[in-house]
């Protein structure tokens, strides 16, 4: 199966030539066959020379360049409509996602799973370098994540996941132009009841520039994405399940399940 990289870049000059460097060796010395889709969102720096020197070196090397507005979120989308791959995962230019965690993924896929979830705290995971405040921020909502829709995976919030092609198609379209897409994408996959394996990861803060996050000025937006998610969840599960058995990317083993849990939807809310 291809694996698609979707790597968003904004301002990352310093970051972006490892972090490709690094991942492309991973990949080939586990015999993953990928393709890096770099996406320039709107930078002032020299990103998009890199790219381009990149690219003329390796044809795996795919590169976008957007116009304004910039977004995180934009830029996923951007990536994800290029995509080729039968799976796809994103990850982060600022070399805080380590590429062997990108390999694991990809082994999880391979035994049959729709979606693999990062997670920086489960048992095993390492995490170095995160700024206090943001990591208090992070397990509060992600807790409360847990609670509103009654799941055990603990980071949702995280960019770093992987999903089958069939899985991107079927949440879209996506409207996220910030990282409220990492929610997005996540409970979108979550509420339609895809399998999904969760794994711990090593996450690195960065070394070298500055993070886009703005807590203060995302707060808004995670929480517009939580809550068309959530109401999604409550009153329409059973059409997107529905949606789900229509297509015809569903494994035959797996729809007699899906179809058993329709039938139920329908019976609670009759």
């Amino acid at each position: 199966m291809l694996l698609s990289v979707v790597l968003p870049v904004h301002n990352e000059e310093g970051n972006l030539e490892p972090t490709v460097l690094s991942l492309c060796s991973c990949l080939d010395d586990h015999q993953v066959p990928f393709e890096i889709v770099m996406v320039d969102d709107c930078s002032q720096d020299t990103s998009w020379d890199i790219m381009v020197q990149l690219g003329e070196k390796d044809d795996r090397l795919r590169r976008i360049r957007r116009n304004s507005p910039s977004g995180f979120g934009r830029a996923i989308r951007s990536g994800l409509e290029e995509a080729r791959g039968e799976v796809v995962t994103i990850v982060m230019a600022d070399a805080s996602d380590r590429p062997e965690d990108v390999v694991a993924c990809y082994k999880k896929i391979q035994e049959g799973y729709d979606c693999v979830f990062g997670s920086r705290f489960n048992e095993g995971s390492v995490v170095e370098s995160y700024p206090p405040i943001k990591l208090f921020v992070n397990r509060l909502v992600n807790r409360a994540l847990q609670v509103l829709f009654i799941t055990r995976h603990n980071d949702l919030t995280n960019a770093f996941k992987m999903y089958r092609r069939e899985v991107i198609e079927d949440c879209g379209p996506y409207q996220s132009c910030h990282f409220n897409i990492t929610l997005e994408l996540s409970l979108s996959a979550l509420i339609r009841r895809y399998d999904i394996a969760s794994i711990p990861i090593h996450w690195y803060g960065r070394t070298w520039g500055s993070s886009k996050l703005s807590l203060w000025k995302m707060g808004r937006k995670y929480l517009a994405i939580i809550m068309r998610i959530f109401c999604e969840r409550l009153l329409i599960s059973d059409d997107l399940m529905a949606e789900k058995v229509k297509s015809r990317s569903i494994q035959p083993s797996r729809m007699d399940e899906l179809e058993k849990r329709i039938q139920k939807l329908e019976q609670d809310r009759s």
